[in-house]
This record gives structure tokens, C-alpha cells and sequence, in this order.
């Protein structure tokens, strides 16, 4: 903790001070700022492929560039997301997972406080956000699952990919010589089998990155509300990992 003043908008000391803390360390805000690009960047491509039609996107060999562009953007998301998971096991006490878990009891209080006119301060997320913040973390590894899914049945990616196109060769062909979308040696009645579980992956991928981008709309809008009205200095928290209170923090 780094002593501060608040400053008013004339630049002048006033007598309330304020603790600077630390939080969220440098892997957490890397993550975060990095998931941010990985994610807007999928939604773009995503958006491209649902909608390539009306955009004027047409034949066989663009929608393999859009999926195979979205695939490998999706493997930095991906890992970047598994960093995340194992940093919130091993990492530093800020990182940990299990701050991201809800607490209802803290959500009630902190509900009081706001309706009784208090603006409680916290190191991390408020109880509110912090709910927001599982929910995005526990639809990103879905996200991610249902996407690795997709990429090795659709073309044959790893991880996979090499396992699907063995399944689905024919007698005497090899998997390996597969080719997206082209039925040559393709064994039709397991692609049959297989259509299950693939449609099940997309409609769950599809579905998962809709509530996700309702999530983060409520997200945003409750970052904005907390550094407008009750707490400032969440985003820059997340840029420096320094954190400025006025009074002890809740958590």
C-alpha cells in the first residue's frame, strides 16, 4: 500500500487521504486486456462467417479462410484462457479463482448499503461484478471447448481433428487426406453419427458467445455506473494494478 491525497479539480490537497493498493497483478491484466482483443476479434470473424452471404462473401474456399482464420485466432484465446485458469491456481492471491466465485450474502449487503446511500469501496470486485466476472470466465471455457470442438470436425483441426478425420475416413483411406467440406473418402454414415454432437457444439458456441456479449454489455455498464457514482478507478486499476481508496475496502 503506497500512501496518496485526493485531489480536487482545482488541482488542490484536501484533507482526506487515501491508501493506494495493489491489485491484480501484471499476468491478471495482460490476460484481461488480451482476452478483450482475442474475444472482440472472434465475434468480428464470427459475425463474418453467419453473415458472409449478405456481405458478398460467397464460394467454398472463403468460408474455409473465415473458419480457418477464426480457429487460429481462437487458439491464442484459448491459451491465453488456460494461462488464466492455472495462474488463478498457482498465481499471486489476486488472480486466485476462487475470488471469482459468488457470494449472496455479500451481494444483500452490498444492495443495503447502496439503497441506504454508502458507496462501499473494494480491492477487487464489488459483489455485483464479481458474479458478472464468473459468469464471463465460466462461458469463455465453454466458449472455448464447444469452439476446439467445431474446429476439428468442421476442418479437421487440432486438438481434435486428427482423431475425427480418422473416424471418419473410409476403409483404406487415410484420415490425413481429408479435405473440409469435400466428401471424397468421407465415410457418410459416421458423419451421420457424428452430426449430433456437432450441431450440439455449434448451437452451444453459437448460444454461449450471445449471452456472453449480453454479459459484457452488463459488465461495461456497471464498470461505468460504479466509476461514475460509487467507486473510481476500476479501469485504470486494471491498467496500472494500483488501486486508490478513500475508506478500508469490504473485501
Amino acid at each position: 500500500m503506497l500512501w496518496g491525497q485526493i485531489m480536487d479539480q482545482d488541482g488542490q490537497g484536501v484533507t482526506e487521504q487515501a491508501k493506494v493498493y495493489r491489485v491484480w497483478d501484471r499476468p491478471t491484466r495482460v490476460f484481461h486486456w488480451f482476452n478483450v482483443f482475442c474475444v472482440t476479434t472472434l465475434i468480428f470473424i464470427g459475425f463474418l462467417m453467419l453473415f458472409r452471404g449478405d456481405l458478398g462473401i460467397t464460394g467454398l474456399e472463403a468460408k474455409i479462410k473465415l473458419k480457418t482464420l477464426h480457429v487460429w485466432v481462437g487458439y491464442l484465446f484459448a491459451i491465453n484462457l488456460s494461462i488464466r485458469l492455472l495462474w488463478g491456481v498457482m498465481g499471486s492471491s489476486s488472480a486466485r479463482l476462487s475470488k471469482l466465485l459468488p457470494n449472496f450474502a455479500a451481494v444483500r449487503r452490498y444492495k443495503a448499503q447502496l439503497k441506504q446511500g454508502e458507496s462501499p469501496q473494494y480491492l477487487h470486485h464489488n459483489p455485483l461484478g464479481n458474479i458478472a466476472v464468473f459468469a464471463m470466465m465460466l462461458l469463455l471455457v465453454i466458449i472455448m471447448l464447444t469452439g476446439l470442438v467445431r474446429a476439428g470436425t468442421d476442418i479437421y483441426y487440432p486438438p481434435l481433428g486428427g482423431v475425427v478425420s480418422d473416424y471418419l475416413a473410409q476403409p483404406g483411406v487415410a484420415g490425413a487426406s481429408l479435405k473440409p467440406y469435400d466428401d471424397t473418402g468421407v465415410d457418410k454414415q459416421k458423419v451421420t453419427q457424428l452430426k449430433p454432437l456437432k450441431s450440439l457444439a455449434g448451437t452451444v458456441h453459437v448460444y454461449g458467445v450471445y449471452l456472453l456479449m449480453v454479459i459484457i454489455a452488463l459488465h461495461i455498464a456497471g464498470v461505468i455506473l460504479a466509476e461514475v457514482k460509487h467507486q473510481p478507478g476500476l479501469v485504470s486499476a486494471m491498467i496500472s494494478g494500483k488501486k486508490r481508496l478513500t475508506r478500508p475496502p469490504e473485501d
